[in-house]
């Protein structure tokens, strides 16, 4: 240690001179400055750094496999015409989605916007995914945006797949980082039926243009993607049902087509916190996204609602209290 950092004192206790030497306040080491994640929450120092550094976290068996079970039989009866999906949306496959005599379950790679279903919505509200949360938004929690995602056998056309992009392209409100996706297994996912691959570090970018990509046999919709990233080196996210991976909005990610006869559902909300406010995307690089909800939107019947308008009601408290969103 330098001498300018040391302060020499001398004292005298009961008559005999002692020697102290502490280091300047002033200059002592300071704190590691965290900017994706809070204070509190279940975070450990080291999954705090792995996240800062990397930008998304895995943490194992966090959510029960009987409450993914519920999820999957729901999700089953949604598809399959047994349960009315109201208020829901419901995506297919672009190949398949006129194909008579297949199952819902073959058919159907998306069920969004859950959030007050009694069953799925549940998932939103699960302590032990919102004590990971609040490491990353803060205590006052939205759960903005639902999805329970099945990737079935891909049909022999690669639509499977999901090109590399960032989320945040689809969220008016900021900013970024009090945003966080919370991505659970509900049966193992793995290389072979398609599992996610993520950009480490790319949290640190900025949110870029995206476009549909150029794929032969079509793209399906709302799989918007980034370009000139595909040689970025990807860590591959094999997990285990009931492992649940937290990633920031602008992490770039992904993934692969379900080369097997398996199944590869999960279960996801991105979380915000209630602080965060909405911004006006006109003249971004996000107008491309809006103007598709919006017409999306207006072909359902609900006319006059903008972007900001439809991401509302797609929201639901989940913890603490409600303050912009």
């Amino acid at each position: 240690m330098s001498s300018d950092r040391m302060k020499v004192i001398f004292s005298h206790v009961n008559g005999k001179q002692e020697l102290r030497i502490t280091v300047n306040a002033g200059e002592a080491p300071t704190q590691p400055q965290y900017r994706y994640s809070r204070d509190g929450g279940k975070l450990t120092p080291s999954q705090r750094e792995f996240y800062e550094h990397n930008g998304f976290l895995v943490v194992p068996n966090l959510v029960a496999h009987d409450l993914l079970d519920g999820y999957k039989e729901r999700f089953l009866d949604l598809v399959e015409g047994r349960a009315n999906t109201a208020g829901m949306t419901k995506m297919k496959d672009v190949t398949l989605k006129s194909v008579k005599g297949v199952s819902g379950e073959r058919t159907v790679n998306k069920i969004q916007d859950f959030v007050w279903d009694e069953c799925l919505g549940s998932y939103c509200l699960l302590p032990q995914v919102l004590d990971y949360v609040e490491s990353f938004v803060g205590q006052n929690i939205m759960s903005m945006h639902t999805m329970l995602i099945n990737k079935p056998p891909d049909p022999g056309t690669q639509t499977s797949r999901h090109p590399m992009h960032q989320d945040l392209h689809y969220f008016p409100f900021r900013p970024a980082d009090r945003i966080v996706c919370a991505w659970t297994a509900m049966e193992r996912v793995d290389v072979d039926n398609g599992c996610l691959f993520v950009v480490p570090g790319s949290h640190k970018l900025q949110l870029m243009q995206h476009d549909y990509p150029e794929w032969l046999d079509g793209v399906n919709k709302m799989y918007h993607g980034v370009r000139g990233y595909d040689d970025h080196p990807k860590t591959l996210v094999e997990m285990e049902k009931g492992d649940t991976v937290f990633f920031h909005p602008i992490l770039l990610h992904g993934s692969g087509t379900n080369s097997t006869q398996r199944f590869r559902k999960a279960i996801s909300t991105h979380y915000a916190a209630s602080e965060c406010e909405y911004i006006d995307v006109r003249g971004t690089t996000q107008e491309n996204i809006a103007k598709e909800v919006e017409e999306i939107a207006r072909r359902r019947g609900a006319t006059g609602l903008d972007f900001k308008d439809i991401w509302s009601f797609r929201s639901r408290l989940a913890r603490g209290e409600k303050v912009n969103l």
